[in-house]
């Protein structure tokens, strides 16, 4: 059988979970195929193919247009048998995870490559295994849970899933913002510094 993902014109890391999804839950032997626009993508689906031991092909159809081609190999994943090794997995007995964010932005440099970092940054995490149980917005960060923002629907699946979205409210005071909040609570510092306190793990992107 065939199945086909068109991932024209998503960023990373949407054509691999797409793609993995489709593998999931295909036969030995089903073919999927995967429409990309970035020799990116297409490395980073090599590697998943490879993940999960499946065949791999990658066809250029033109000028920022890439068809690639996974033949799986047995039916569904396991990721007892061989975990993917674009992914990092969640220390054992691990319970309380938090995410801290605090710019509407990922990393030093290009603002505008910066504010595609965070999508895709807080998409990912809705795709996560375990999802994280609390995710702190401060500073710049704020602005990310309140109108306007790219993540909205975004976090207010986690939200739904029982994830916390708890924003700083003296952060929200500060840019003028606190009634354009539009996901989660206001929280105020000593809730985010017990928050971390508490924390098994913290990740900050």
């Amino acid at each position: 059988m065939e199945k086909r993902v068109d991932a024209m014109g998503m960023t990373c890391p949407k054509p691999v979970i797409l793609a993995k999804k489709e593998m999931d839950k295909s036969q030995a032997g089903d073919v999927v195929f995967v429409q990309v626009d970035n020799e990116v993508a297409t490395e980073n689906l090599r590697k998943l193919a490879n993940s999960q031991e499946a065949d791999y092909e990658m066809t250029k159809l033109g000028d920022k247009h890439y068809e690639v081609k996974i033949t799986v190999k047995k039916a569904g994943t396991s990721q007892e048998e061989k975990e993917p090794e674009y992914i990092s997995c969640v220390p054992q007995g691990q319970k309380n995870t938090v995410v801290v964010i605090s710019s509407d932005k990922m990393g030093e440099g290009d603002p505008e490559l910066g504010q595609i970092l965070i999508k895709g940054f807080i998409y990912s995490l809705t795709q996560l295994e375990k999802l994280p149980d609390t995710v702190l917005f401060y500073n710049k960060g704020a602005f990310l849970t309140c109108e306007g923002s790219p993540v909205l629907e975004d976090l207010k699946t986690l939200e739904k899933e029982g994830t916390k979205i708890c924003t700083c409210g003296t952060c929200l005071d500060f840019y003028k913002m606190k009634d354009k909040l539009a996901v989660g609570t206001i929280v105020n510092m000593y809730v985010i510094v017990e928050t971390q306190a508490k924390a098994d793990l913290i990740i900050k992107p």
